[in-house]
C-alpha cells in the first residue's frame, strides 16, 4: 500500500509542490517582507532558486546512475526524472510572473534587457518552454529521435541560469556551490562514454 502511494505521480507532484506553500501563502497574507520589501521582490530569489535545484538534480541523475549503477534509489528517480524537470519549469514561470509583477511596466523590463544577467534568465526561460512542452510521452513517441536532441538544449538553460545567478546577485558562491556537483558529474559522464567507445571492439 505504502509503495503505491510512494509511487503514484500525484504523490511526487505533491513532495516538488511543497516549496510553493508557503511562498503563495505569503503572497497571499498580502503583507510586506522584512524592512517593509514587497512580497514579490522578496519572493524572487527562493523561487528562482528551488527552479535551479529541480534542474541540477533532473540532470545529475544520468550520470549518477553511471556512477553507482547498481542504486535502486537512483533508479527510481530516474524513472521520475522529467517530473522534476517539470517542477523547475513552473518554479521559474512563478520566478518569471514575480519578477514581471515587482517591475511594473513593460518599460522597466525593457530598460534593464540587456544586462547580462537579466536576458540570461529570459533565455533560459524561453528555451525551458519546448522542453516542457515536450515532456510528455506522446511527444516523445511522435518526435522520435528528435526528442533526445531537442531535450539537449537543457545545457543552455543550466548554463543561461548560472550566468542569470551569478550576475544578478553579483556574486559566485551560491551558484558555483549548487553547479559545480553538477559540472563534475557531466566531465564524469562525458569521460565515462568515451573510454566506454575507445574500449568497444572494432568491426572487422
Amino acid at each position: 500500500m505504502s509503495k503505491s502511494i510512494v509511487d503514484h505521480r500525484y504523490f511526487i507532484w505533491a513532495i516538488l509542490a511543497l516549496p510553493s506553500i508557503p511562498m503563495i501563502g505569503a503572497l497571499a497574507s498580502g503583507q510586506p517582507g522584512p524592512n517593509g520589501m514587497p512580497m514579490t521582490e522578496m519572493l524572487l530569489h527562493p523561487t528562482g532558486e528551488f527552479s535551479a535545484r529541480f534542474l541540477i538534480i533532473a540532470m545529475m541523475l544520468t550520470p549518477l546512475r553511471m556512477l553507482f549503477p547498481g542504486s535502486g534509489f537512483l533508479r527510481w528517480l530516474m524513472k521520475r526524472r522529467r517530473y522534476f524537470g517539470v517542477a523547475a519549469f513552473f518554479y521559474a514561470l512563478f520566478h518569471t510572473v514575480l519578477y514581471i509583477v515587482d517591475m511594473g511596466s513593460l518599460r522597466a523590463i525593457l530598460g534593464e534587457f540587456l544586462a547580462l544577467g537579466i536576458w540570461t534568465g529570459w533565455l533560459a526561460m524561453v528555451v525551458f518552454v519546448p522542453l516542457t512542452i515536450t515532456s510528455t510521452d506522446d511527444a516523445i513517441r511522435r518526435l522520435g529521435p528528435r526528442w533526445k536532441t531537442l531535450q539537449r538544449t537543457v545545457y543552455i538553460v543550466a548554463v543561461a541560469t548560472l550566468l542569470h545567478w551569478i550576475f544578478v546577485h553579483n556574486n559566485f558562491g551560491p551558484a558555483l556551490v549548487h553547479f559545480v556537483p553538477l559540472a563534475g558529474l557531466e566531465i564524469y559522464r562525458v569521460l565515462h562514454n568515451f573510454r566506454k567507445r575507445s574500449t568497444r571492439p572494432q568491426a572487422a
